[in-house]
């Protein structure tokens, strides 16, 4: 049996009648930057998730850039960053001109650890980056304590964690600002690049709205320093179509989770945990062995797909050489990276698949 690590082909097919319509309404009438198309998701997206409004983007890296402009970092502060996420997620405080601060994770859930945030704090820090890494909600009760005691400004990264909630209240509302990601590999996919973001204060919202547009709120009329980042139509109606079907294929990602927690038995192997302050929405399933990569091999000679998310911590990063870090400096983080492997975990996997990986994991020897 072929297990693939992910395949994007049955669910694009099960609605490719409804996104051609609606594909072709949007090039009919040419509403191809924003527009109507985008202004619905925006629309559809706040009510089914939570959210008091929601702001399209272009891409799930441009809400974190834009983040760190509605904050009003800049050259001189610092921003705290875990050192084991996605690179977009560090990439932000770097656009501004302020400086990327790394800290180490907790173990047990790849999240940032609110002791090691403390830790990292000096009077420069004006701002933490804080990743719901894979889709499980980070230890945001303290982590908020450590920020109002700083005063410092919470971007909440929720591209791999849509839907998810903390304490009932939805990823992207507790900090100052969420950011999301609409990569077509997410949870929810664009067919191409997008991103949303939201925030509890209406006057963050409000200027991430005018930074998304150059900065204009009357055409030709700029007042405030801001950029494309613009939403295209066609990923608008993507998205459109894809929303009111989040909810089942997250209940279904729940239910493969739910299948390999119970059912994966292998000696040595750390399986996602489970906190009660939050459901993770498994945006991936990752697990850590000592041998990893012989487990690996192990896998793909049965035909099972995985991958390394991720393989080296930001801090070993060539880009961030200039931070002065070296291994060593976050040892959580880096035992997780030699040690991480995802399994397959999407939506369109059968139960039989399912089966065959909790099998094949458990044959590991």
């Amino acid at each position: 049996m072929k297990v693939p690590f992910i395949d994007l082909g049955p669910q694009h097919r099960a609605i490719r009648q409804e996104a051609l319509a609606a594909l072709a309404a949007t090039y009919d009438a040419t509403r191809f930057c924003l527009g109507s198309d985008v202004e619905d998701f925006e629309r559809g997206f706040a009510a089914a998730l939570g959210y008091p409004s929601a702001v399209a983007m272009n891409s799930g890296t441009s809400p974190l850039h834009v983040a760190c402009m509605a904050a009003g970092f800049g050259p001189g502060d610092e921003v705290v960053v875990p050192a084991f996420t996605f690179i977009a997620s560090a990439w932000g405080p770097g656009y501004v001109g302020a400086r990327t601060v790394f800290a180490d994770i907790e173990e047990g859930t790849f999240n940032l650890d609110p002791a090691a945030l403390e830790a990292a704090i000096t009077p420069r820090t004006k701002g933490v980056v804080v990743v719901h890494l894979f889709g499980l909600p980070a230890p945001m009760g303290e982590i908020m304590a450590v920020a109002r005691r700083h005063g410092l400004f919470v971007i909440e990264d929720c591209a791999q964690a849509v839907g998810a909630t903390y304490r009932g209240t939805p990823v992207g509302l507790i900090g100052d600002a969420g950011t999301f990601s609409f990569y077509p590999t997410k949870n929810l996919g664009a067919c191409g690049e997008g991103g949303a973001f939201v925030s509890r204060r209406p006057e963050v919202a409000a200027r991430a709205r005018l930074i998304r547009v150059h900065g204009s709120e009357q055409r030709y009329h700029h007042s405030v320093a801001g950029g494309n980042f613009r939403m295209d139509g066609f990923q608008g109606a993507i998205l459109g179509v894809k929303l009111p079907r989040l909810e089942a294929w997250t209940r279904r990602r729940r239910a493969i989770a739910r299948a390999y927690l119970d059912g994966i038995r292998l000696e040595g192997a750390r399986l996602p945990c489970e906190p009660a302050t939050g459901e993770s929405v498994y945006h991936q399933f990752t697990i850590t062995h000592p041998r990893r990569d012989a487990l690996r091999e192990h896998l793909a000679a049965r035909g099972v797909g995985t991958d390394l998310i991720y393989p080296l911590p930001l801090h070993l990063q060539g880009c961030f050489a200039s931070l002065g870090y070296a291994r060593g400096s976050f040892p959580v983080a880096e035992r997780v990276c030699g040690a991480c492997l995802s399994l397959p975990i999407f939506p369109e996997l059968s139960d039989e698949q399912v089966r065959f990986v909790v099998e094949s994991v458990n044959a590991f020897c």
